[in-house]
């Protein structure tokens, strides 16, 4: 059946290509998390009246978190093929993928870690403050847990944007389903090739969404 309505498929592909999405987007997901979360816990701990303020560093991180969330996707894998080729010594395949992926998307979700700390009662930080708790126990006890759903529900939509940023790598031969839909597909002039990876994608996309949001729902107390 599946032969009859994607006859130009190759099925050996197209798992090696979701095989490859699918590793991009974890392995720049978890990155992403850790990386954006620091960043976002640094912003938020800097700014006015916070245990670190401090001016100098707040409007310096807040600044290169600005500029590379203000670079498109496609323009930064670009800018960032020097790179690239130092760390890696190859611009292609889906490990070259990575600095790209993590550097575009961990600014964007150090903004909503940001956003989610801001909406923290600032009773209870205050508390923990006047209970001589130190800033680590503060972090871990207090920041973390009190924002949880809320930074959970920005790495699912930061997840989902990074299954977007995959297709666009492949492009230039990062590999995965955008690359195969691009290569196999578009310039073959194979169109089921072409839908058969776009479906793969939205599979995917709403996977992370569905999961993302059981967490969310599981963990959030309120």
């Amino acid at each position: 059946m599946l032969t009859n309505l994607f006859p130009n498929v190759d099925w050996d592909k197209m798992l090696q290509a979701t095989y490859e999405t699918l590793y991009m987007t974890a392995i720049s997901t978890v990155v992403t998390f850790i990386l954006g979360l620091v960043i976002g816990i640094v912003l938020f701990l800097t700014s006015p009246n916070q245990l670190w303020a401090n001016k100098l560093i707040n409007f310096l991180t807040g600044s290169i978190v600005n500029i590379f969330r203000s670079i498109p996707f496609i323009v930064l894998i670009i800018l960032l093929i020097p790179f690239t080729k130092f760390l890696l010594d190859t611009i292609r395949g889906a490990n070259a993928a990575l600095p790209a992926l993590i550097i575009g998307a961990a600014p964007f979700y150090a903004r909503m870690v940001l956003i989610a700390l801001r909406e923290i009662d600032k009773g209870v930080i205050e508390a923990a403050r006047s209970m001589g708790a130190k800033t680590s126990t503060i972090i871990w006890k207090v920041l973390i847990p009190e924002s949880l759903p809320a930074l959970i529900s920005g790495i699912t939509v930061t997840a989902v944007a990074l299954v977007g940023y995959t297709a666009m790598a492949g492009i230039i031969g990062a590999g995965g389903l955008g690359n195969l839909a691009f290569l196999d597909g578009f310039q073959r002039n194979r169109q089921d090739v072409t839908l058969m990876a776009t479906i793969l994608i939205l599979v995917v996309v709403f996977i992370i969404q569905w999961i993302g949001d059981f967490i969310t729902v599981k963990i959030d107390k309120r």
